[in-house]
């Protein structure tokens, strides 16, 4: 896979357009630590992890794989692998047909942690998957939430 070539992206109003996000979702269970502006990099890590193989697991029609990285408040609003499954697919097709996905830098933001993901649609088409993240009480990160915006920067 060749990696496109890509302009600056505009991470501030990337994250702002998280912060106008974050107003509307509900509050995440377990945040950072109060006053929190960052995590350590072995979370990023681990954060980037799980994203990543959801959505490998999304790619390959995994439901039940896909939905075990789903915060319970995602689980039991979906009730099933199955129902799960068809709402990406219907809602989040980016997320699924991305040819090239990068990492961005993620943020502590009103101690909620985003994690944003840069989809390369295959006709170039840019977006970014806004991850909400909750750590579980057994240390664990699930996905609590992601939003697709669109992004600034272009494909070639």
């Amino acid at each position: 896979m060749t990696r496109p070539v890509l302009r600056s992206p505009d991470i501030a109003a990337l994250l702002l357009l998280a912060v106008a996000l974050l107003a509307l979702a509900p509050r995440v269970r377990s945040a950072p630590p109060a006053g929190a502006s960052t995590l350590p990099a072995a979370e990023w890590k681990a954060i980037r992890k799980v994203i990543g193989e959801q959505r490998a697991a999304l790619v390959a029609g995994d439901a039940a794989r896909a939905f075990t990285h789903a915060a319970p408040g995602i689980r039991a609003q979906f009730g099933s692998p199955e129902n799960f499954l068809a709402m990406v697919q219907t809602a989040y097709v980016p997320l699924v047909t991305a040819r090239y996905t990068e990492f961005l830098e993620g943020a502590v933001i009103d101690g909620n942690v985003i994690q944003p993901l840069r989809l390369v649609a295959p006709d170039n088409t840019v977006q970014v998957a806004l991850y909400t993240m909750e750590k579980q009480k057994d240390g664990r990160w699930k996905i609590s939430g992601c939003v697709l915006a669109p992004s600034t920067v272009q494909a070639a």
